[in-house]
């Protein structure tokens, strides 16, 4: 039995016998680095919206207790209610806006559409600085007095945009013979458009609708630039909070921030999903 085993060993090429049995691609050390980069600070973050010390140099040991004193500080919870109100403002309305001037650019052909293209998707890649800016400008030059609602207006800007793109995407992938169908058979383009283009656009709505909402929360530099007195939104508040140190209810918050922020990007690839599976 012994010969027999030496003899198989003897068999393979000694190339193989030195082989590691576990082979690392540079491939997957590339990718362990990537996301090591990516969320190593966020667990670092979560880890430590958890520590008892008030201070998040040192770690002194578990505790809820910042997440209870997040949910009852008045500061906090005025500024997130300031920080809903603008961006579900900014959606609905955008919302609105953004879908009829997709389908109005996609439907019906006019002089100069291409030009008028462009300019609507502009602010996708304006700075956000220069938007700020030109908003202050304009509010300034028509002497309207800075409050939440000029927020609501300046955060309208982008949000039509984003919203516009989404819908235009959903748009190139329909038939648009279906809507012409829905007329032939003695609809009316109101009755077409609500009965049958808006329930297959209503995946593209929603998807740029939840990514606009994520943007206008998470914005800071447009706010700060119109926002008037008592309007001070959720970034603006944990941004004067940090200029004295980072507090553990500030990584709370962050935590939270993060976990609503992954939910609605999960609901939006589900939704994605689920229009590709019923397109195909």
């Amino acid at each position: 039995m012994s010969d027999k085993l030496s003899q198989q060993q003897e068999e393979i090429p000694a190339d193989m016998l030195n082989k590691p049995k576990i082979q690392v691609s540079w491939q997957v050390i590339f990718s362990v680095v990537m996301y090591l980069f990516m969320y190593l600070p966020i667990f670092v973050l979560s880890l430590y919206s958890f520590n008892q010390s008030a201070y998040s140099a040192t770690w002194e040991g578990f505790t809820l207790q910042w997440y209870g004193k997040l949910f009852s500080d008045r500061r906090i919870l005025s500024a997130f209610q300031n920080s809903l109100t603008v961006a579900f403002s900014a959606v609905l309305i955008s919302a609105l806006f953004g879908t009829l001037l997709a389908v109005g650019l996609s439907r019906y052909k006019f002089p100069g559409k291409n030009l008028f293209l462009g300019v609507s998707y502009l602010p996708l890649i304006v700075p956000d600085i220069a938007i700020a800016v030109a908003t202050l400008v304009f509010l300034a030059a028509v002497q309207i007095r800075l409050s939440l609602w000029t927020i609501v207006a300046a955060h309208i800007v982008f949000c039509l945009a984003y919203i516009a793109l989404a819908v235009s995407t959903r748009l190139a992938d329909l038939n648009p013979f279906l809507e012409e169908a829905a007329l032939d058979l003695g609809a009316s383009p109101t009755q077409a458009f609500i009965k049958v283009l808006l329930p297959q656009l209503l995946p593209g709505i929603v998807s740029g609708c939840l990514i606009a909402f994520v943007l206008s929360m998470d914005d800071f530099l447009i706010a700060s630039f119109t926002a008037g007195t008592g309007s001070t939104t959720l970034p603006m508040e944990v941004f004067s909070r940090i200029r004295t140190g980072v507090k553990p209810d500030i990584n709370a918050l962050s935590v939270i921030l993060i976990l609503a922020s992954g939910t609605l990007a999960f609901i939006g690839q589900y939704l994605s999903n689920k229009s590709q599976e019923k397109k195909g």
